[in-house]
Formats: C-alpha cells, structure tokens, sequence
C-alpha cells in the first residue's frame, strides 16, 4: 500500500509570506522593528520553513527542499545577524550586510528558473522575492541617509507584494486542494 503524504508547501509558503510581509512593513516605514519580526522570524519564517524543506524531502522534491530550508535557514540567520549586531557580539558593516542580500538574490533568481515549470504564481514569487533582495543590497550600499532610506521604502512596499504572493499562493494550494476544484487560479505552465 502506497503511503500518501500531505504537501508541505502550504506551511513553508505561510511561514515565508507572513513573515517577508510583516517585516517590510517595518521597511515600507509604518512601524519600528520589534521582537515580534524576530520571533516570526525565528519560529515562523525560520523553523516551520525548515520542517516544510525536510516533508518536502520525504517527498522526494528536491526544488521544494533546496527553496524551503535554505529560506527557512536565511531567517534564522537573518534574526542572528540582527540580534547580535544589538547584544554588540559581532559588528556587521553596511556594505557586507548589502553583499549577503545579493548573494540570497542570487541564489533566488537561479531558483526562479526551477518556476518555469510549475505556475505563475510560483514564477511571481520567486520574480518579486529575487527584487526585492536586490533592492535591499541597494538600500544598503548605499550611505545610510537619504536615497538609501527612499529605497528601503521602496523595498518594503515591494516586499509586501512579495509576502502577499507567497500567501495567496499557499491559500490557492490548500482550498484548491481540499475543495478539488480551482478556488484560487495559480495559472500552471504548460500543459498542466
């Protein structure tokens, strides 16, 4: 008999979305940070992203667990860069903080072309998420004034879109699923 396993990409896409829209709302310039973004980050956007990466290498999909750890890792060590920089453990410069956003750019874009396979919503993701990294290694070269303030904006509302795809996305796979009709259209590539 064939063990029938659940998706896991629901948890890891929540787990992402909420925390990638509540922490650009900080960016967009609403709210100050809070231990609230660092405990979503920790809990949510870290650790269930990680358990959603190992169900989804139960499953045998390699482009889920490589996107789902990996991010789930990124937040983690997201939270350790920024809370250690606060207990003054380790000083990170601006500019080295900028190249650790665009190395995760970097990483996002090549993981957006695995997309082109599965749906636009995923692609949108991936697009959306791959911007606004690259729109925070900006902010951050540049000096911290200014420009570099207007781009963080800029990023944060940006990075809403981004958190606000990842959530429909994770809606669309759950009611899709369990109503067995489309609810919500996430727009499969090909002949799918």
């Amino acid at each position: 008999m064939a063990e029938k396993l659940s998706n896991p990409a629901p948890l890891g896409l929540m787990g992402f979305g909420m925390t990638t829209v509540l922490l650009n709302i900080h960016n967009a310039g609403f709210f100050p940070a809070s231990a609230l973004i660092l405990a979503m980050g920790i809990f949510y956007g870290g650790m269930a992203q990680i358990i959603a990466g190992v169900m989804e290498f139960r499953k045998g999909n390699t482009f889920g667990t490589t996107a789902f750890t990996s991010y789930g890792l990124f937040w983690l060590s997201l939270v350790f860069i920024l809370i250690s920089g606060q207990l003054g453990w380790f000083e990170t410069s601006r500019g080295f903080l900028a190249w650790y956003l665009f190395f995760w750019g970097l990483f996002t874009f090549a993981m957006m072309f695995g997309t082109l396979k599965k749906n636009v919503a995923l692609f949108v993701v991936f697009l959306t998420l791959t911007i606004l990294f690259w729109l925070l290694a900006a902010a951050h070269w540049l000096p911290a004034e200014g420009a570099s303030i207007l781009v963080t904006r800029i990023a944060g509302w940006e990075g809403i879109v981004c958190g606000l795809s990842a959530i429909y996305l994770a809606m669309a796979e759950v009611l899709n699923e369990n109503l067995g009709k489309t609810v919500l259209p996430i727009c499969p590539f090909g002949n799918k």
